[in-house]
């Protein structure tokens, strides 16, 4: 089990990575980052990788979510 504290930086790590790479437009920051902290602490690594990946996930589903909406309102006003 990691340490509550371990979580808590990698989530805001990996709130602060994705948000560079939003502005930055550099799409693979967090596995650069990712690389850096496995040189020091292989727990944190993973942890930050494990927040990176849920947060994208997330993200995509939110996407994928919104898409199918639109698309079956698109539909049905068609249908009227």
């Amino acid at each position: 089990m990691v340490d509550s504290v371990v979580i808590e930086m990698a989530n805001k790590l990996a709130e602060e990575c994705l948000a560079v790479q939003a502005e930055t437009g550099e799409d693979r920051l967090f596995m650069r980052m990712g690389d850096v902290l496995g040189a020091s602490s292989q727990t944190l690594e993973e942890a930050f990788l494990t927040a990176i990946r849920t947060r994208m996930a997330n993200d995509q589903g939110r996407r994928f979510l919104a898409q199918t909406l639109k698309v079956h309102r698109a539909q049905a006003a068609g249908n009227e």
